[in-house]
């Protein structure tokens, strides 16, 4: 987009139509998105506002991706309503491309985006040097704000969000999704067993685990966030845990060499389920740091673990929900607070509190 005279914007444009009307797609320049695309939810109720409240924890993040990545960062278009009468110079005639003419007083509202927006505006006060780079912009002529309302409701409402297992799946530069990935390679019992499409596995599948479950269990186990470096240091010991674990679940042993119906072992224990990765990850976390030269060894006592769903005196509250798994953090914890008993591990004061309230709760 390119400033033309004092009173106007002019973008190049494409016009295309829906519904019967018109809207545009321009090329904007990041150093002009915030100056363009107001944000103010302080000032305004959620009544007067056709996006929902900004979540700002998600800004940094948003801005570390595009600074850390000037070379790789993608963005979708932004969508956004104008409420001024625009001029559209067709160049050639019937091409749908030419110049899309706005007034300088025409107001802007974002209908989805306000989360780029912020970032990029984060990203350019340590970066000015992006701001020549461009996003794309669709724009509706907009007919009042109850139509940029119930556009946000449109464009959310069928907006459907890739499952975990598969970001993690096509995640090149998340070193711990990397990591995950490799558990499949070298891990046995995962290597036959895993879903590396869903992140939530069928009735009939055939399938134990899904990706996201392990990269969860591997992030629990080593401490690691999306970004930290993995060594292979880390690679090592997350397979070998994962394989001694294995060692100490007979069911696992028996799907992997197809002597047992993984449906049958999801519908019957609880070592089938992903709060058993992400549970058994704490635990394992907890145990490497009180045993360093032993902590295989420890790992035999849960053999002795009884995982049947149907230990209701164990597992309801913690790793069930009337009798539903439950993957609630406080499920998680508790489940976790289990394991390590059986391992004589020492619980955190926050783990001690949880199982004071359940067995309260059990009364």
């Amino acid at each position: 987009m390119n400033p033309g005279n004092s009173f106007t914007y002019t973008f190049a444009a494409l016009r295309g139509r829906q519904a019967g009307n018109a809207y545009y797609v321009a090329m904007c320049p990041l150093r002009l998105i915030p100056k363009l695309f107001l944000y103010d939810e302080d000032e305004l109720p959620a009544e007067f506002r056709a996006q929902r409240p900004l979540n700002r924890t998600r800004i940094p993040e948003i801005a570390r991706y595009m600074l850390e990545n000037p070379r790789e960062y993608v963005f979708s278009s932004i969508t956004a309503s104008v409420d001024a009468e625009v001029r559209f110079e067709e160049n050639p005639p019937d091409s749908g491309m030419g110049s899309l003419v706005i007034p300088m007083t025409a107001k802007f509202i974002i209908n989805d985006g306000q989360h780029r927006r912020a970032a990029i505006e984060a990203a350019l006060s340590e970066n000015s040097e992006l701001g020549d780079e461009t996003i794309s912009v669709v724009l509706f002529i907009d007919g009042g704000l109850k139509r940029s309302q119930q556009m946000f409701a449109d464009l959310n409402q069928y907006a459907i969000r890739p499952n975990k297992t598969i970001g993690i799946l096509y995640d090149v530069r998340s070193p711990l999704a990397q990591l995950s990935r490799f558990m499949v390679e070298d891990v046995l019992i995962f290597k036959t067993l895993t879903d590396m499409e869903r992140s939530s596995i069928s009735n009939r599948s055939l399938k134990l685990f899904t990706l996201s479950s392990i990269y969860q269990g591997t992030k629990s186990l080593l401490g690691k966030r999306r970004i930290d470096d993995v060594t292979a240091e880390d690679r090592a010991l997350a397979a070998r845990f994962w394989n001694a674990v294995s060692a100490q679940i007979p069911e696992w042993q028996l799907a992997a060499q197809k002597k047992a119906n993984p449906s049958e072992l999801r519908r019957e224990f609880v070592h089938s389920h992903g709060i058993a990765l992400h549970s058994l990850g704490l635990m394992g976390s907890t145990l490497i740091t009180a045993h360093p030269d032993d902590w295989e060894s420890h790992l035999t006592r849960l053999a002795a673990v009884d995982w049947s769903r149907r230990n209701v005196s164990l597992w309801e509250g913690r790793a069930l929900s009337a009798g539903r798994i439950s993957k609630a953090t406080t499920n998680v914890q508790l489940t976790a607070a289990f394991l390590k008993r059986a391992l004589e591990l020492k619980l955190s004061k926050e783990e001690l509190k949880l199982e004071r309230e359940m067995r309260k709760r059990a009364k």
